[in-house]
Protein backbone atom coordinates (compact mmCIF):
# COMPACT_ATOMS: atom_id res chain seq x y z
CA UNK A 1 0.00 0.00 0.00
CA UNK A 2 2.85 2.38 0.80
CA UNK A 3 4.37 1.67 -2.61
CA UNK A 4 1.07 2.44 -4.34
CA UNK A 5 0.67 5.69 -2.41
CA UNK A 6 4.22 6.65 -3.30
CA UNK A 7 3.43 6.00 -6.98
CA UNK A 8 0.32 8.16 -6.78
CA UNK A 9 2.43 10.96 -5.29
CA UNK A 10 4.72 10.78 -8.33
CA UNK A 11 1.87 11.31 -10.81
CA UNK A 12 -0.25 13.64 -8.68
CA UNK A 13 1.64 16.69 -9.92
CA UNK A 14 0.66 19.34 -12.41
CA UNK A 15 3.52 18.55 -14.84
CA UNK A 16 2.68 14.82 -14.99
CA UNK A 17 -1.04 15.57 -15.42
CA UNK A 18 -0.19 18.09 -18.15
CA UNK A 19 1.97 15.46 -19.89
CA UNK A 20 -0.92 12.99 -19.67
CA UNK A 21 -3.33 15.43 -21.29
CA UNK A 22 -0.94 16.75 -23.94
CA UNK A 23 0.32 13.27 -24.83
CA UNK A 24 -3.14 11.71 -25.04
CA UNK A 25 -4.88 14.54 -26.91
CA UNK A 26 -1.85 15.46 -29.03
CA UNK A 27 -1.37 11.85 -30.08
CA UNK A 28 -4.99 11.55 -31.21
CA UNK A 29 -4.70 14.78 -33.21
CA UNK A 30 -1.43 13.66 -34.80
CA UNK A 31 -2.96 10.28 -35.63
CA UNK A 32 -5.85 12.02 -37.36
CA UNK A 33 -3.44 13.85 -39.68
CA UNK A 34 -2.74 11.54 -42.64
CA UNK A 35 0.95 11.49 -43.48
CA UNK A 36 2.32 12.57 -40.10
CA UNK A 37 2.25 9.70 -37.60
CA UNK A 38 3.64 9.13 -34.11
CA UNK A 39 7.28 8.86 -35.21
CA UNK A 40 7.29 12.40 -36.63
CA UNK A 41 5.52 13.86 -33.58
CA UNK A 42 7.82 12.07 -31.11
CA UNK A 43 10.89 13.17 -33.07
CA UNK A 44 9.77 16.82 -32.81
CA UNK A 45 8.87 16.60 -29.10
CA UNK A 46 11.91 14.53 -28.07
CA UNK A 47 14.43 17.39 -27.56
CA UNK A 48 11.99 19.14 -25.19
CA UNK A 49 11.63 16.01 -23.02
CA UNK A 50 15.31 16.15 -22.03
CA UNK A 51 14.52 19.14 -19.80
CA UNK A 52 11.69 17.22 -18.09
CA UNK A 53 11.80 14.58 -15.39
CA UNK A 54 11.83 10.96 -16.68
CA UNK A 55 8.22 10.17 -15.66
CA UNK A 56 7.01 13.36 -17.38
CA UNK A 57 8.99 12.84 -20.57
CA UNK A 58 8.21 9.13 -20.91
CA UNK A 59 4.50 9.75 -20.20
CA UNK A 60 4.38 12.41 -22.89
CA UNK A 61 6.06 10.19 -25.49
CA UNK A 62 4.02 7.12 -24.58
CA UNK A 63 0.85 9.17 -24.81
CA UNK A 64 1.68 10.24 -28.35
CA UNK A 65 2.78 6.71 -29.30
CA UNK A 66 -0.30 4.90 -28.03
CA UNK A 67 -3.05 7.41 -28.72
CA UNK A 68 -1.96 8.17 -32.30
CA UNK A 69 -3.39 4.81 -33.36
CA UNK A 70 -6.78 5.77 -31.88
CA UNK A 71 -6.75 8.91 -34.01
CA UNK A 72 -5.39 7.11 -37.07
CA UNK A 73 -8.55 5.02 -37.28
CA UNK A 74 -10.72 8.11 -37.91
CA UNK A 75 -9.49 9.00 -41.44
CA UNK A 76 -8.99 5.29 -42.19
CA UNK A 77 -12.68 4.63 -41.60
CA UNK A 78 -14.22 7.88 -42.84
CA UNK A 79 -12.15 8.80 -45.92
CA UNK A 80 -10.21 5.58 -46.70
CA UNK A 81 -6.87 7.19 -45.77
CA UNK A 82 -5.02 5.71 -42.77
CA UNK A 83 -3.87 8.36 -40.31
CA UNK A 84 -0.83 6.25 -39.43
CA UNK A 85 0.66 3.44 -41.55
CA UNK A 86 -0.43 0.79 -39.03
CA UNK A 87 -4.09 1.74 -39.54
CA UNK A 88 -3.93 0.58 -43.16
CA UNK A 89 -5.83 -2.67 -42.53
CA UNK A 90 -8.60 -0.71 -40.81
CA UNK A 91 -9.47 0.85 -44.17
CA UNK A 92 -10.28 -2.59 -45.62
CA UNK A 93 -13.49 -2.93 -43.64
CA UNK A 94 -13.92 0.50 -42.05
CA UNK A 95 -14.45 2.50 -45.22
CA UNK A 96 -16.94 0.03 -46.76
CA UNK A 97 -18.96 0.30 -43.55
CA UNK A 98 -18.92 4.10 -43.91
CA UNK A 99 -20.20 3.82 -47.48
CA UNK A 100 -23.03 1.64 -46.14
CA UNK A 101 -23.95 4.38 -43.69
CA UNK A 102 -22.41 2.58 -40.67
CA UNK A 103 -19.62 5.07 -39.88
CA UNK A 104 -20.85 5.41 -36.28
CA UNK A 105 -20.61 1.68 -35.62
CA UNK A 106 -17.24 1.37 -37.39
CA UNK A 107 -15.72 4.13 -35.23
CA UNK A 108 -17.34 2.63 -32.14
CA UNK A 109 -15.74 -0.73 -32.79
CA UNK A 110 -12.35 0.87 -33.56
CA UNK A 111 -12.36 2.90 -30.33
CA UNK A 112 -13.50 0.03 -28.11
CA UNK A 113 -11.12 -2.51 -29.70
CA UNK A 114 -8.24 -0.04 -29.33
CA UNK A 115 -9.08 0.54 -25.66
CA UNK A 116 -9.38 -3.20 -25.00
CA UNK A 117 -6.05 -3.92 -26.72
CA UNK A 118 -4.28 -1.15 -24.82
CA UNK A 119 -5.55 -2.29 -21.41
CA UNK A 120 -4.77 -5.93 -22.29
CA UNK A 121 -1.14 -5.03 -23.07
CA UNK A 122 -0.78 -2.90 -19.93
CA UNK A 123 -1.85 -5.90 -17.84
CA UNK A 124 0.72 -7.99 -19.75
CA UNK A 125 3.36 -5.35 -19.02
CA UNK A 126 2.51 -5.41 -15.30
CA UNK A 127 2.71 -9.21 -15.18
CA UNK A 128 5.62 -9.96 -17.51
CA UNK A 129 8.12 -7.11 -17.03
CA UNK A 130 8.94 -8.02 -13.38
CA UNK A 131 9.38 -11.69 -14.38
CA UNK A 132 11.80 -10.73 -17.15
CA UNK A 133 13.55 -8.35 -14.74
CA UNK A 134 14.19 -11.28 -12.36
CA UNK A 135 15.81 -13.20 -15.21
CA UNK A 136 17.77 -10.12 -16.31
CA UNK A 137 20.49 -10.42 -13.58
CA UNK A 138 21.53 -13.63 -15.30
CA UNK A 139 22.36 -11.53 -18.37
CA UNK A 140 26.06 -10.74 -18.49
CA UNK A 141 27.90 -8.80 -21.16
CA UNK A 142 27.83 -11.63 -23.69
CA UNK A 143 24.11 -12.28 -23.14
CA UNK A 144 23.26 -8.61 -23.65
CA UNK A 145 25.41 -8.57 -26.80
CA UNK A 146 23.65 -11.64 -28.20
CA UNK A 147 20.21 -10.27 -27.28
CA UNK A 148 20.98 -6.96 -29.01
CA UNK A 149 22.35 -8.81 -32.04
CA UNK A 150 19.20 -10.94 -32.15
CA UNK A 151 17.15 -7.75 -32.03
CA UNK A 152 18.93 -6.24 -35.04
CA UNK A 153 18.70 -9.56 -36.88
CA UNK A 154 14.94 -9.75 -36.35
CA UNK A 155 14.54 -6.14 -37.46
CA UNK A 156 16.35 -6.98 -40.69
CA UNK A 157 14.70 -10.28 -41.59
CA UNK A 158 11.18 -9.03 -40.89
CA UNK A 159 11.54 -6.62 -43.83
CA UNK A 160 10.63 -9.28 -46.38
CA UNK A 161 11.66 -8.39 -49.88
CA UNK A 162 13.98 -5.70 -48.51
CA UNK A 163 16.31 -7.76 -46.33
CA UNK A 164 19.50 -6.65 -48.06
CA UNK A 165 18.49 -2.97 -47.92
CA UNK A 166 17.46 -3.28 -44.25
CA UNK A 167 20.76 -5.00 -43.40
CA UNK A 168 22.77 -2.29 -45.13
CA UNK A 169 20.81 0.46 -43.36
CA UNK A 170 21.26 -1.28 -39.98
CA UNK A 171 25.01 -1.49 -40.66
CA UNK A 172 24.95 2.22 -41.54
CA UNK A 173 23.37 2.90 -38.14
CA UNK A 174 26.03 0.81 -36.39
CA UNK A 175 28.72 2.73 -38.27
CA UNK A 176 27.24 6.13 -37.41
CA UNK A 177 27.48 5.44 -33.67
CA UNK A 178 31.23 4.75 -34.00
CA UNK A 179 31.98 8.25 -35.32
CA UNK A 180 33.70 10.57 -32.85
CA UNK A 181 35.98 10.11 -29.86
CA UNK A 182 36.00 6.49 -28.68
CA UNK A 183 35.12 6.24 -24.99
CA UNK A 184 37.72 3.64 -23.88
CA UNK A 185 41.02 4.78 -25.38
CA UNK A 186 39.83 8.30 -26.28
CA UNK A 187 41.00 7.93 -29.86
CA UNK A 188 39.27 9.56 -32.81
CA UNK A 189 37.34 7.32 -35.18
CA UNK A 190 36.22 8.33 -38.67
CA UNK A 191 36.52 12.04 -37.96
CA UNK A 192 38.95 12.64 -40.88
CA UNK A 193 40.43 15.60 -39.05
CA UNK A 194 37.08 17.41 -38.87
CA UNK A 195 36.50 18.97 -35.46
CA UNK A 196 32.71 18.97 -35.82
CA UNK A 197 32.72 15.16 -36.04
CA UNK A 198 34.60 14.64 -32.77
CA UNK A 199 31.41 14.76 -30.72
CA UNK A 200 29.83 12.12 -32.96
CA UNK A 201 26.49 11.99 -34.71
CA UNK A 202 23.72 12.60 -32.17
CA UNK A 203 20.84 10.11 -32.19
CA UNK A 204 18.21 12.84 -31.87
CA UNK A 205 19.63 14.75 -34.82
CA UNK A 206 19.38 11.61 -36.96
CA UNK A 207 15.86 10.88 -35.69
CA UNK A 208 14.59 14.36 -36.48
CA UNK A 209 16.17 14.27 -39.91
CA UNK A 210 15.02 10.81 -40.94
CA UNK A 211 11.47 11.13 -39.65
CA UNK A 212 10.43 14.77 -39.29
CA UNK A 213 12.41 16.62 -41.99
CA UNK A 214 11.92 13.86 -44.56
CA UNK A 215 8.17 13.77 -43.90
CA UNK A 216 7.98 17.54 -44.31
CA UNK A 217 9.65 17.21 -47.71
CA UNK A 218 7.17 14.51 -48.73
CA UNK A 219 4.23 16.70 -47.69
CA UNK A 220 5.65 19.55 -49.80
CA UNK A 221 5.54 17.25 -52.83
CA UNK A 222 1.98 15.97 -52.32
CA UNK A 223 -1.18 17.65 -53.52
CA UNK A 224 -3.97 18.50 -51.10
CA UNK A 225 -6.74 15.92 -51.09
CA UNK A 226 -10.36 16.79 -51.72
CA UNK A 227 -11.97 15.27 -48.62
CA UNK A 228 -15.70 15.13 -47.92
CA UNK A 229 -16.44 14.39 -44.29
CA UNK A 230 -19.54 12.37 -43.36
CA UNK A 231 -21.61 13.20 -40.29
CA UNK A 232 -20.93 10.94 -37.30
CA UNK A 233 -23.05 10.76 -34.17
CA UNK A 234 -21.58 10.52 -30.68
CA UNK A 235 -21.26 7.05 -29.18
CA UNK A 236 -21.07 6.44 -25.43
CA UNK A 237 -18.23 4.39 -23.93
CA UNK A 238 -20.47 1.67 -22.51
CA UNK A 239 -22.31 1.41 -25.81
CA UNK A 240 -18.96 0.91 -27.54
CA UNK A 241 -17.86 -1.82 -25.11
CA UNK A 242 -21.24 -3.54 -25.42
CA UNK A 243 -20.80 -3.63 -29.20
CA UNK A 244 -17.28 -5.03 -28.78
CA UNK A 245 -18.60 -7.84 -26.55
CA UNK A 246 -20.01 -9.52 -29.67
CA UNK A 247 -16.46 -9.89 -31.00
CA UNK A 248 -14.67 -10.47 -27.69
CA UNK A 249 -12.83 -13.59 -28.92
CA UNK A 250 -11.26 -11.75 -31.85
CA UNK A 251 -10.37 -8.78 -29.63
CA UNK A 252 -8.67 -11.05 -27.09
CA UNK A 253 -6.72 -13.05 -29.68
CA UNK A 254 -5.74 -9.90 -31.57
CA UNK A 255 -4.50 -8.30 -28.35
CA UNK A 256 -2.49 -11.44 -27.55
CA UNK A 257 -0.86 -11.26 -31.00
CA UNK A 258 -0.04 -7.61 -30.33
CA UNK A 259 1.60 -8.39 -26.98
CA UNK A 260 3.61 -11.23 -28.48
CA UNK A 261 4.81 -9.19 -31.45
CA UNK A 262 5.44 -6.11 -29.33
CA UNK A 263 7.85 -8.01 -27.10
CA UNK A 264 9.94 -9.21 -30.04
CA UNK A 265 12.33 -6.57 -31.43
CA UNK A 266 11.65 -5.60 -35.01
CA UNK A 267 8.20 -7.17 -35.32
CA UNK A 268 5.70 -4.66 -33.92
CA UNK A 269 2.33 -3.50 -35.21
CA UNK A 270 2.47 -4.61 -38.83
CA UNK A 271 3.10 -8.27 -38.12
CA UNK A 272 0.62 -8.36 -35.23
CA UNK A 273 -2.23 -6.84 -37.25
CA UNK A 274 -1.69 -9.18 -40.21
CA UNK A 275 -1.60 -12.20 -37.89
CA UNK A 276 -4.73 -10.99 -36.12
CA UNK A 277 -6.56 -10.14 -39.35
CA UNK A 278 -5.66 -13.50 -40.90
CA UNK A 279 -6.85 -15.35 -37.80
CA UNK A 280 -10.14 -13.44 -37.77
CA UNK A 281 -10.73 -14.20 -41.45
CA UNK A 282 -9.91 -17.90 -41.10
CA UNK A 283 -12.21 -18.39 -38.12
CA UNK A 284 -15.05 -16.12 -39.27
CA UNK A 285 -18.46 -17.47 -40.27
CA UNK A 286 -18.47 -14.93 -43.11
CA UNK A 287 -14.87 -14.81 -44.42
CA UNK A 288 -16.08 -13.61 -47.81
CA UNK A 289 -17.17 -10.32 -46.21
CA UNK A 290 -13.61 -9.36 -45.18
CA UNK A 291 -12.55 -6.33 -47.18
CA UNK A 292 -16.19 -5.49 -47.83
CA UNK A 293 -17.17 -4.09 -44.44
CA UNK A 294 -16.88 -6.91 -41.90
CA UNK A 295 -16.80 -5.52 -38.32
CA UNK A 296 -14.52 -8.39 -37.30
CA UNK A 297 -11.78 -6.97 -39.51
CA UNK A 298 -11.84 -3.62 -37.69
CA UNK A 299 -11.72 -5.30 -34.27
CA UNK A 300 -8.86 -7.60 -35.29
CA UNK A 301 -6.76 -4.77 -36.72
CA UNK A 302 -7.29 -2.15 -34.00
CA UNK A 303 -6.97 -4.53 -31.02
CA UNK A 304 -3.66 -5.86 -32.36
CA UNK A 305 -2.26 -2.39 -33.17
CA UNK A 306 -2.99 -0.82 -29.80
CA UNK A 307 -1.71 -3.72 -27.73
CA UNK A 308 1.83 -3.27 -29.09
CA UNK A 309 3.01 0.00 -27.38
CA UNK A 310 2.81 -1.20 -23.78
CA UNK A 311 4.15 -4.64 -24.77
CA UNK A 312 7.15 -3.00 -26.46
CA UNK A 313 8.00 -1.49 -23.05
CA UNK A 314 8.57 -4.97 -21.57
CA UNK A 315 12.05 -5.61 -23.05
CA UNK A 316 12.83 -1.89 -22.76
CA UNK A 317 12.17 -1.71 -19.00
CA UNK A 318 13.50 -5.18 -18.14
CA UNK A 319 16.61 -5.34 -20.35
CA UNK A 320 17.10 -1.86 -21.78
CA UNK A 321 16.66 -3.21 -25.32
CA UNK A 322 14.25 -1.24 -27.55
CA UNK A 323 12.08 -3.15 -29.99
CA UNK A 324 11.70 -0.43 -32.62
CA UNK A 325 12.51 3.22 -33.35
CA UNK A 326 9.86 4.72 -31.05
CA UNK A 327 10.99 2.84 -27.94
CA UNK A 328 14.58 3.66 -28.93
CA UNK A 329 13.65 7.33 -28.67
CA UNK A 330 12.16 6.71 -25.23
CA UNK A 331 15.35 4.95 -24.16
CA UNK A 332 17.23 8.16 -24.98
CA UNK A 333 15.11 9.98 -22.35
CA UNK A 334 16.06 7.37 -19.74
CA UNK A 335 19.78 7.73 -20.49
CA UNK A 336 19.72 11.53 -20.44
CA UNK A 337 18.50 11.38 -16.84
CA UNK A 338 20.87 8.55 -15.84
CA UNK A 339 17.95 6.17 -15.34
CA UNK A 340 19.16 2.74 -16.49
CA UNK A 341 16.41 0.25 -17.39
CA UNK A 342 16.88 -3.26 -16.05
CA UNK A 343 16.68 -5.21 -12.79
CA UNK A 344 18.06 -2.32 -10.74
CA UNK A 345 15.16 -0.15 -11.91
CA UNK A 346 12.64 -2.70 -10.55
CA UNK A 347 14.52 -3.18 -7.28
CA UNK A 348 15.36 0.44 -6.56
CA UNK A 349 12.62 2.44 -8.28
CA UNK A 350 9.52 0.28 -8.16
CA UNK A 351 7.38 3.32 -7.33
CA UNK A 352 8.51 4.85 -10.66
CA UNK A 353 7.53 1.66 -12.51
CA UNK A 354 4.07 1.54 -10.88
CA UNK A 355 3.59 5.24 -11.63
CA UNK A 356 4.35 4.47 -15.28
CA UNK A 357 1.73 1.70 -15.27
CA UNK A 358 -0.86 4.06 -13.78
CA UNK A 359 -0.04 6.72 -16.37
CA UNK A 360 -0.61 4.23 -19.17
CA UNK A 361 -4.02 3.29 -17.80
CA UNK A 362 -5.07 6.90 -17.26
CA UNK A 363 -3.89 7.84 -20.76
CA UNK A 364 -6.28 5.41 -22.40
CA UNK A 365 -9.21 6.62 -20.31
CA UNK A 366 -8.43 10.22 -21.32
CA UNK A 367 -8.24 9.23 -24.99
CA UNK A 368 -11.62 7.47 -24.97
CA UNK A 369 -13.27 10.38 -23.15
CA UNK A 370 -11.72 12.89 -25.55
CA UNK A 371 -12.84 10.94 -28.60
CA UNK A 372 -16.41 10.86 -27.29
CA UNK A 373 -16.59 14.65 -27.22
CA UNK A 374 -14.21 15.63 -30.01
CA UNK A 375 -14.58 13.21 -32.94
CA UNK A 376 -16.44 15.79 -35.06
CA UNK A 377 -13.73 18.39 -34.39
CA UNK A 378 -10.94 15.91 -35.10
CA UNK A 379 -12.43 15.16 -38.48
CA UNK A 380 -11.76 18.77 -39.49
CA UNK A 381 -8.06 18.29 -38.77
CA UNK A 382 -7.89 16.14 -41.91
CA UNK A 383 -8.64 19.26 -43.97
CA UNK A 384 -5.33 21.00 -43.10
CA UNK A 385 -3.36 21.58 -46.36
CA UNK A 386 -0.32 19.33 -46.81
CA UNK A 387 2.13 22.14 -47.55
CA UNK A 388 1.12 24.11 -44.47
CA UNK A 389 1.48 20.97 -42.38
CA UNK A 390 4.87 20.26 -43.93
CA UNK A 391 6.10 23.77 -43.16
CA UNK A 392 5.01 23.46 -39.52
CA UNK A 393 6.79 20.10 -39.16
CA UNK A 394 9.96 21.43 -40.78
CA UNK A 395 10.00 24.55 -38.62
CA UNK A 396 9.48 22.76 -35.31
CA UNK A 397 11.92 19.96 -36.15
CA UNK A 398 14.77 22.33 -37.06
CA UNK A 399 14.09 24.43 -33.96
CA UNK A 400 14.28 21.22 -31.92
CA UNK A 401 17.60 20.26 -33.52
CA UNK A 402 19.13 23.67 -32.88
CA UNK A 403 17.95 23.69 -29.26
CA UNK A 404 19.92 20.52 -28.47
CA UNK A 405 23.37 22.14 -28.54
CA UNK A 406 22.73 25.53 -30.18
CA UNK A 407 24.61 24.20 -33.18
CA UNK A 408 24.02 25.03 -36.83
CA UNK A 409 26.14 21.98 -37.65
CA UNK A 410 23.43 19.79 -36.12
CA UNK A 411 20.85 21.57 -38.26
CA UNK A 412 22.93 20.84 -41.37
CA UNK A 413 23.35 17.18 -40.38
CA UNK A 414 19.61 16.83 -39.70
CA UNK A 415 18.84 18.42 -43.08
CA UNK A 416 21.21 15.96 -44.78
CA UNK A 417 19.52 13.01 -43.08
CA UNK A 418 16.17 14.55 -44.00
CA UNK A 419 17.07 14.43 -47.69
CA UNK A 420 18.41 10.88 -47.22
CA UNK A 421 15.21 9.84 -45.44
CA UNK A 422 13.14 11.46 -48.20
CA UNK A 423 14.99 9.36 -50.80
CA UNK A 424 14.51 6.19 -48.74
CA UNK A 425 10.78 6.81 -48.35
CA UNK A 426 10.38 7.58 -52.05
CA UNK A 427 12.11 4.28 -52.85
CA UNK A 428 9.96 2.55 -50.22
CA UNK A 429 12.97 1.53 -48.09
CA UNK A 430 12.71 1.32 -44.27
CA UNK A 431 14.32 3.92 -42.02
CA UNK A 432 13.88 2.18 -38.65
CA UNK A 433 16.97 -0.12 -39.09
CA UNK A 434 19.20 2.96 -39.01
CA UNK A 435 17.86 4.12 -35.63
CA UNK A 436 18.02 0.66 -34.10
CA UNK A 437 21.50 0.23 -35.53
CA UNK A 438 22.66 3.38 -33.71
CA UNK A 439 21.05 2.41 -30.39
CA UNK A 440 21.78 -1.31 -30.36
CA UNK A 441 25.16 -0.86 -32.08
CA UNK A 442 26.46 1.17 -29.14
CA UNK A 443 25.12 -1.43 -26.72
CA UNK A 444 26.69 -4.28 -28.71
CA UNK A 445 30.09 -2.59 -28.93
CA UNK A 446 30.30 -1.87 -25.21
CA UNK A 447 29.15 -5.34 -24.17
CA UNK A 448 31.39 -7.08 -26.71
CA UNK A 449 34.48 -5.35 -25.34
CA UNK A 450 33.55 -6.28 -21.80
CA UNK A 451 32.80 -9.89 -22.75
CA UNK A 452 36.01 -10.42 -24.72
CA UNK A 453 38.10 -9.78 -21.60
CA UNK A 454 36.97 -13.21 -20.31
CA UNK A 455 36.78 -15.09 -23.60
CA UNK A 456 39.73 -17.25 -24.57
CA UNK A 457 38.17 -19.43 -27.26
CA UNK A 458 35.17 -18.79 -29.57
CA UNK A 459 32.99 -21.33 -27.76
CA UNK A 460 33.58 -19.55 -24.44
CA UNK A 461 31.18 -16.89 -25.71
CA UNK A 462 28.23 -19.27 -25.51
CA UNK A 463 29.26 -21.53 -22.62
CA UNK A 464 26.50 -20.22 -20.34
CA UNK A 465 22.85 -21.36 -20.58
CA UNK A 466 21.22 -18.04 -21.57
CA UNK A 467 24.00 -17.20 -24.01
CA UNK A 468 23.64 -20.63 -25.62
CA UNK A 469 19.84 -20.23 -25.89
CA UNK A 470 20.22 -16.80 -27.50
CA UNK A 471 22.82 -18.19 -29.91
CA UNK A 472 20.44 -21.01 -30.85
CA UNK A 473 17.66 -18.48 -31.44
CA UNK A 474 19.96 -16.54 -33.78
CA UNK A 475 20.82 -19.72 -35.70
CA UNK A 476 17.15 -20.77 -35.90
CA UNK A 477 16.12 -17.32 -37.14
CA UNK A 478 18.78 -17.45 -39.86
CA UNK A 479 17.80 -20.98 -40.88
CA UNK A 480 14.10 -20.12 -41.07
CA UNK A 481 14.86 -17.03 -43.12
CA UNK A 482 17.19 -19.02 -45.39
CA UNK A 483 14.54 -21.68 -45.91
CA UNK A 484 11.91 -19.04 -46.67
CA UNK A 485 14.18 -17.42 -49.25
CA UNK A 486 14.99 -20.79 -50.84
CA UNK A 487 11.31 -21.74 -50.98
CA UNK A 488 10.39 -18.38 -52.54
CA UNK A 489 13.16 -18.63 -55.14
CA UNK A 490 12.08 -22.19 -56.00
CA UNK A 491 8.46 -21.08 -56.41
CA UNK A 492 9.52 -18.28 -58.78
CA UNK A 493 11.65 -20.68 -60.79
CA UNK A 494 8.76 -23.13 -61.09
CA UNK A 495 6.40 -20.35 -62.15
CA UNK A 496 8.76 -19.28 -64.94
CA UNK A 497 8.98 -22.83 -66.30
CA UNK A 498 5.22 -23.31 -66.47
CA UNK A 499 3.84 -22.75 -70.00
CA UNK A 500 1.46 -19.88 -70.56
CA UNK A 501 -1.94 -21.07 -71.77
CA UNK A 502 -3.77 -18.66 -74.02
Amino acid sequence: MDLLLSSFEIIARWDVIAALLIGAIGGVVVGGLPGVGAAVAIAIVLPATFALEPIVGITLLLGIYGSSMFGGAIPAILVNTPGTPVNALTTYDGYPMTKRGEARRALSLAYSASFFGAVFSIVALILLAPVLAKVAPMFGAREIFLAAFLGILLVVITHRGQVLAAAMLACLGIFLQTIGIESTAYTQRYTFGQGWLQSGVDLIVVVLGLFAVSQALILFMEKDKDIKLPHVEKVGFFTQMKDLWIYRRIAAVGSAFGVFCGMIPGVGEFMSQFMSYSYAQRTSKTPEMFGKGNPEGIVASEAANNSVPAAAMIPLLALGIPGEELTAMMLAVFYVHNVVPGPQLFSGSMDFIIALYLCLLILNVIVVAFLYFATDTLMKVMLIPNRFLGMMILTFSLIGVYSLRNSLTDVAIASGFGVFGFILKRLDYPTSPIILGIVLGKLMEDRFRTAMARVREPFDFIDRPIAFVLFCMIVVALLIHGYTMFKGAKAKKTAKKEPIHE
